[in-house]
């Protein structure tokens, strides 16, 4: 797909071991790559799907340490939560991740200054799956993933974290991305 343009795909809160390895596996047979924003508590919890992202040529990023929304948080909270992300991927992988994006899309200056300090890149998205709640039904995250043009950074879940649905993503993930293949849009990681 050396012609195709680029889609940033990306997953959130995890690695989680049911169903990172599941959306590994899709990405694989696709032939397509990704970012994926961890909580450092599960990229200590299953180290080896961590080494086994990066293996397989995807992205990896900061998504904090647990995921705590930000504005709940004392400027001191809010930065550990930061650094903690970013200190328990490095002691997986034995190097800091490149990206960062703040837990439930709100960021707060001391966050973002923390994690330019760690060496890392601020990312959002600007199309959301929205895999997660009440309208993370298949159908609907279908009809959602079908909006994707060049250049978008599409946000989804590989991690449950209470509310997120990888179980119905995982059911319109393969469509997805032969519609993408079809389109001459070609999967890619962020890079730096």
């Amino acid at each position: 797909m050396n012609d195709a343009a680029p889609v940033f795909l990306t997953f959130d809160d995890g690695p989680d071991r049911d169903w990172t390895p599941r959306v590994l596996d899709l990405l694989a047979q696709a032939d397509a790559r990704a970012t994926f924003f961890m909580l450092g508590e599960q990229a200590l919890r299953e180290p080896e799907l961590v080494r086994r992202i990066a293996a397989e040529g995807h992205a990896i990023g900061n998504h904090t340490f647990s995921h705590r929304h930000p504005w709940t948080l004392s400027w001191d909270q809010a930065v550990a939560q930061v650094q903690g992300g970013c200190n328990a991927i490095e002691t997986v992988l034995g190097q800091r991740p490149q990206f960062y994006r703040a837990p439930h899309g709100r960021d707060r200056r001391c966050m973002t200054d923390a994690a330019v300090a760690c060496g890392e890149t601020s990312v959002g998205w600007n199309l959301s799956a929205v895999d997660w709640g009440p309208l993370g039904t298949a159908s609907r995250i279908a009809a959602r993933l079908r909006r994707v043009r060049a250049g978008d950074i599409v946000l989804m879940h590989d991690g449950r974290n209470r509310h997120n649905r990888p179980d119905e993503l995982l059911r319109v993930l393969p469509a997805f991305l032969e519609d993408l293949s079809q389109r001459h849009l070609n999967p890619v990681a962020l890079s730096a």
